[in-house]
């Protein structure tokens, strides 16, 4: 190995830089707390499973999107969720999940005893710790004896299975007050309900609240869905402070009008998934963490600034 030859004034290891004592290094301030939480789990609140029913009584507010969009969120933070689409006959949790090509055995046929009910779960290949179970097939009906026992030891089956319980069970409820619908909330101890700020999605709203007292559910909680900032503003549709005010709900989540929404559900890939995420998305996204934490928001119409964006007609 050749010598080494350090030149004329040059040092093998070079002094540290001259420190100045009127400039000494300060730690980076940390960011607000309210940025930190999205960097934790969700701490889940209330005993496990959570049997939640997601109704409204009206039909084409969001229900299904509901589900599928919280049901993935409760996942990606890592909880273990079955989805139950307890619509008879006119199932579409599958479809807006991209996963009708995979559903081979309903309730129906682990009622009748052609299969197992780990046959009839579908695992969604994206998020493992997410599974559907569906009712029955489209355009079947469902036998006489089919009714609120039946489904409330559908979910006991559930709580028993070997593997272990999971953390939440969704059930996608389907549309009116008829035996559908008594059928869907029998199990459930805590209901999440869908409403669009008009007339006739409020008086169904306020008609099911009392249906859902009514059945032993005391804790139920609000999704306002499709808002439009630019119709709240030009007091063509109600806000979310007066849907809040004219149900007298707490609030779990509201939800803009989003062009996405029909993209996602033609893709069978719900919104929370997008990258990069949609308004929607993230309120969808933020609605599940309240959800996990049995937690709410508080609706505030600024009138000082209307010129603000989404979120000022609502905080939380």
């Amino acid at each position: 190995m050749p010598p080494l030859h350090i030149l004329p004034g040059a040092t093998l290891f070079p002094n540290p830089l001259p420190r100045h004592p009127s400039k000494t290094l300060t730690p980076k301030p940390r960011p607000p707390s309210a940025l930190l939480q999205w960097n934790r789990k969700p701490e889940l609140s209330g005993t496990t499973p959570r049997v939640t029913v997601i109704t409204s009584g009206k039909g084409g507010v969001g229900k299904t999107t509901t589900t599928a969009n919280i049901g993935l969120s409760l996942a990606r933070f890592g909880f273990s969720v079955v989805a139950i689409d307890a619509d008879v006959g006119l199932r579409n949790l599958d479809l807006l999940l991209g996963l009708e090509n995979r559903v081979n055995y309903t309730v129906i046929e682990v009622l009748n005893g052609d299969c197992r009910l780990d046959q009839a779960l579908v695992r969604d290949k994206r998020w493992s710790n997410f599974e559907l179970l569906c009712i029955s097939k489209p355009r079947s009906k469902l036998p006489l004896g089919f009714g609120g026992k039946a489904l409330t030891w559908l979910v006991d089956a559930l709580k028993a299975r070997p593997g272990g319980s999971p953390d939440f069970i969704l059930i996608d409820c389907p549309a009116g007050i008829d035996a559908g619908f008594i059928t869907a909330i029998t199990p459930a101890n805590e209901a999440v309900l869908i409403t669009t700020p008009d007339i006739t999605s409020l008086r169904d709203a306020d008609r099911v609240t009392g249906l859902l007292e009514c059945d032993g559910i005391r804790d139920i909680k609000m999704v306002v869905n499709r808002v439009r900032t630019d119709m709240i503003k030009g007091e063509d549709m109600m806000s979310v402070l007066d849907v809040q005010e004219m149900l007298g709900l707490p609030l779990l989540g509201v939800i803009p009008e989003d062009s996405e929404v029909i993209r996602s559900t033609n893709r069978g890939y719900p919104l929370v998934l997008n990258k990069p995420p949609t308004l929607a998305g993230l309120a969808f996204e933020q609605a599940a963490w309240r959800l996990v934490e049995q937690d709410s928001m508080q609706a505030v119409v600024v009138e000082e600034q209307p010129k603000r964006g989404f979120f000022s007609f609502f905080g939380g």
